[in-house]
């Protein structure tokens, strides 16, 4: 009987550790991905974003094209050892500049803003990570004007790995 709560406790908290974030949160992203999104006219808009780890692999840079636009975006992605949590920054070339903080919501990877201030509501946009298997994911641009109790989905693009 023992051995059994001794194991049950062992199972609960290895179990626990695996839900928190850590060094290896974001690996899955790391790749050369194709992309496909429908626009706000409905047509089917292809990208890419290549995703590599820099600087001793502490640290995943992201470079994202949208050829149909000429839209580019990179991101810096570090996990902070200390506070256990993934920060983001995301720059643009329309001079858009967006500081996010990464959480887990079961097998979802999520990076999201800090609330800001838009006429009389408060705006927290997210994005999500979903679905991921070995070769693609899910990503959607959420926001929320409630504190989080309801989601607007506001983009969704899906990536499938390069074939190399």
């Amino acid at each position: 009987m023992y051995r059994a709560v001794i194991l049950f406790f062992l199972l609960i908290s290895f179990t626990g550790l695996s839900q928190e974030m850590n060094e290896k949160s974001f690996d899955f992203w790391v790749g050369e991905w194709d992309l496909s999104w429908t626009n706000a006219k409905g047509t089917t808009i292809k990208g890419n974003n290549s995703i590599v780890k820099i600087l001793d692999g502490k640290v995943i840079q992201e470079n994202f094209t949208d050829p149909s636009t000429g839209f580019k975006g990179t991101s810096i992605s570090v996990f902070n050892p200390q506070t256990k949590q993934w920060h983001q920054a995301w720059a643009d070339s329309q001079g858009g500049y967006i500081d996010l903080i990464g959480a887990m919501d079961g097998e979802k990877r999520i990076f999201k803003t800090k609330p800001v201030q838009q006429g009389d509501k408060k705006v927290v946009r997210r994005m999500v990570f979903k679905d991921i298997s070995e070769n693609g994911f899910t990503w959607d641009w959420e926001s929320t004007t409630d504190g989080g109790e309801n989601w607007k989905l506001l983009w969704r693009i899906e990536y499938s790995k390069k074939a190399h």
